[in-house]
């Protein structure tokens, strides 16, 4: 098909500006995801909280982020990205701002529920939106891409949120990024477009030459458990649920802590080695993407990196280490393989049927959210089994044995997520479900 290149160019603006406003949005999500952490001695002193109590209200966020992930697939698929992303941030704002005013637990807890509902259908929205407006052949390449700059958001909320914390308090941040939430809802509404046809442009497809797929006209309930009895779908979703979801857990609330706890470094400096786990995670998402893309290959990319993330978790216990190039090493290297688990995405969205590739992409994002909901909390409460009573300002402090227990339980997790990994399906970087 041959297009003007005045039309063209608007195809490329739109494309990008999409595409820009919900990695906005997505940034977000990666910084709500990730703020607890380094906030979490402020939060335990606020609501005089235990740990496995503290892990309850930051995992608040992975519960009903949990809970949302087929619903946001059939939201992406049905209304698509402009609308679904639109209601997300306006829910997420309205959280976040409630979070930070709080004054009970009750109340802060609220706040978190409600953030993590309006987040929840952000990441299935844009890669929704990345299968119309991208080619095919590039997916697991642009899945790097989007994982890489979300997790900006997540470095952005370690150590520069620490240094942050100097001058403000974290009351101001979570009004101040409810805010910004606000603000990007109306962007979303004003210049996002779910697909090249909604702006009366030729789909990705079209313009390479190639028949569009097919409307779907089956209603989305009998689209939705046609992914769910995909067997080849279920080896993402225990991948991510246990390599991911574990990751996501420490990061987001304990890497900081057992920094501060075990090596006695302040805040700032303990935030550091999250920044570095969180660069790791996001270098990795990029490369493992792309080598994915460049091998023609899945299932051999997942298993090296799940097998490394096993390593690490038991580097973290067993081999010796502390702060300085050892600690970096450890933290970093547990976030580049964490990012491996892109391409189970793509993996994913391979098996079924293209129309429902947003369903499929949130059956397995559910197993990575629900191993994080899980996790945060089990952490806590592992320590809280061995812990020997000690406050520091009211705020309960664990010994490097107690963190012990948890990072146990997260080696236990990635060994799930390995064992997952030997079972995906090859899919040879193509849709198995149509031809050409």
């Amino acid at each position: 098909m041959t297009i003007d290149p005045a039309q063209w160019r608007r195809f490329q603006r739109l494309r990008w500006s999409t595409y820009a406003i919900l990695i906005l949005a997505y940034m977000l999500v990666y910084f709500h995801r990730m703020a607890p952490g380094v906030v979490a001695s402020e939060l335990m002193a606020t609501f005089q909280t235990s740990g496995a109590a503290l892990g309850s209200l930051a995992a608040m966020y992975y519960y009903i982020y949990t809970a949302m992930q087929i619903p946001a697939g059939v939201l992406a698929d049905t209304l698509g990205a402009r609308i679904s992303v639109t209601l997300g941030c306006l829910i997420a704002g309205v959280g976040s701002i409630l979070f930070g005013l709080a004054e009970t637990f009750a109340v802060a807890s609220s706040g978190r529920f409600l953030v993590g509902l309006g987040v929840s259908v952000v990441f299935v929205g844009l890669m929704r939106s990345n299968t119309q407006w991208f080619s095919e052949r590039n997916f697991g390449f642009l899945s790097g891409i989007t994982l890489l700059l979300g997790n900006l958001g997540s470095i952005l909320a370690a150590g520069p949120l620490a240094l942050l914390l100097d001058v403000t308090s974290w009351r101001g941040v979570f009004v101040g990024i409810g805010a910004l939430s606000l603000f990007n809802a109306l962007l979303t509404w004003l210049f996002v477009r779910s697909r090249p046809e909604d702006a009366g442009l030729p789909s990705v497809r079209e313009l390479e030459g190639l028949v569009s797929h097919p409307e779907r006209h089956r209603h989305w309930v009998i689209d939705l458990h046609g992914v769910f009895v995909t067997r080849a779908v279920w080896p993402s979703f225990f991948l991510m649920f246990g390599i991911t979801g574990s990751f996501f857990a420490f990061a987001g609330l304990w890497g900081v802590p057992l920094m501060r706890d075990t090596f006695g470094l302040d805040r700032t400096a303990a935030s550091l080695y999250t920044t570095a786990a969180l660069a790791g995670f996001a270098l990795g998402c990029l490369a493992m993407g792309s080598l994915s893309d460049w091998l023609g290959r899945r299932k051999p990319v997942l298993i090296a990196t799940t097998a490394l993330s096993v390593l690490a978790w038991l580097a973290l216990i067993l081999v010796p280490w502390g702060p300085g190039w050892s600690g970096f090493l450890l933290y970093a290297v547990l976030g580049f393989s964490g990012g491996g688990f892109v391409v189970g995405y793509a993996a994913a969205k391979e098996v079924v049927a293209p129309g429902v590739a947003g369903m499929a992409i949130a059956l397995v994002n559910t197993g990575l959210f629900l191993g994080a909901a899980i996790m945060q909390p089990a952490f806590g409460w592992a320590m809280d089994l061995t812990w020997d009573g000690t406050l520091v300002d009211g705020v309960r402090r664990y010994a490097l044995g107690d963190y012990h227990n948890g990072l146990w339980l997260s080696a236990g997790f990635a060994l799930l997520g390995l064992i997952a990994a030997l079972f995906v399906r090859e899919t040879r970087c193509r849709n198995l479900t149509v031809a050409g």
